[in-house]
């Protein structure tokens, strides 16, 4: 773990020893990382809990990456939080590749029970992979659709990447073994909220983001297809303390029922909402919620 994230786990356990002391009986935390997209699932399974149950919520959102999250997970300092299959697979487990998405859930399972005492439930409904875009008017200027295509003028351009892609076993480095991937210098790290700027402004020329990042289904730009198959599946996912579900059994059929409800096409519009049109994530959650049918929040 590198010194970024030390620090980000050290700010975590300083928020957790803060917060214990006032800690009810009926109380969990529930986490995320950095991103829309995991403030509102976070939120999402926040909101369905307080409607389904009497336990109370602490939103310990924005905390930082993949292993941050999962450090405050096994240590307890969190009771959950939504991560995607393939980033548990290879940068958790550091398991070899697998394509099979069941096969891929399934090992994550099994392993995260016996060497954490997390439990997998079930997907959300959608997959979220890492999604190498261009600029659509280079995609049409060299005629481009996959990543192959792309390796033979990548020596030319510039690369974006968030952090934690530039270091991950599923990222960067693999990828760019797997496709001769190299670049006129070395890729700049930045925030994921700056990517696509910095792309649109041809500060960079190929960045790494989120196949259901809203902005796609809005501006001209591209997915390069991975012919070579590089990346897993990303199912999302709630993972839980195993020791959280027996203390609040009514904790399980309440993610139960988020199970399927999300398609990656809901995933980019909601994500759109939050990042574009500025709309606040518990509205946006809440409507969703309304329109799923699922019941709406207690007074509490």
């Amino acid at each position: 773990m590198n010194q970024w994230m030390r620090r980000l786990s050290i700010l975590l356990l300083g928020m957790v020893l803060v917060s214990c002391g006032g800690k009810s009986e009926k109380r969990i935390a529930i986490g995320s990382k950095n991103f829309t997209e995991q403030l509102i699932l976070a939120e999402l399974m926040a909101q369905h809990i307080e409607a389904k149950t009497d336990l109370k919520v602490e939103r310990r959102f924005n905390l930082g990456g993949t292993f941050v999250c999962h450090q405050g997970l096994v240590a307890g300092q969190l009771d959950l939080y939504p991560e995607y299959t393939g980033t548990a697979y290879s940068a958790i487990l550091k398991l070899p590749p697998l394509k099979d998405v069941k096969q891929v859930y399934q090992r994550t399972q099994q392993t995260y029970q016996q060497k954490f005492g997390l439990e997998w439930t079930e997907p959300l409904g959608f997959n979220n992979t890492f999604a190498m875009v261009i600029r659509g008017e280079d995609a049409r200027k060299f005629k481009l659709k996959t990543l192959s295509d792309a390796a033979k003028y990548t020596p030319q351009w510039k690369a974006g990447f968030g952090y934690e892609f530039a270091e991950r076993a599923d990222g960067f480095p693999g990828l760019a073994k797997t496709y001769g991937l190299k670049f006129a210098g070395p890729p700049k790290t930045m925030d994921l909220g700056l990517i696509y700027r910095a792309l649109s402004a041809k500060q960079v020329d190929l960045v790494a983001g989120n196949s259901t990042d809203g902005v796609l289904s809005r501006l001209d730009l591209v997915i390069l297809k991975d012919d070579k198959k590089y990346f897993p599946p990303y199912e999302a996912a709630p993972v839980v303390r195993q020791q959280t579900l027996k203390k609040y059994p009514e904790l399980r059929p309440a993610l139960r029922d988020l199970a399927g409800k999300i398609s990656e096409l809901e995933m980019q519009q909601l994500n759109d909402r939050v990042d574009s049109k500025k709309q606040d994530v518990k509205q946006v959650v809440k409507s969703f919620r309304q329109a799923k049918g699922l019941r709406n929040i207690r007074n509490n």
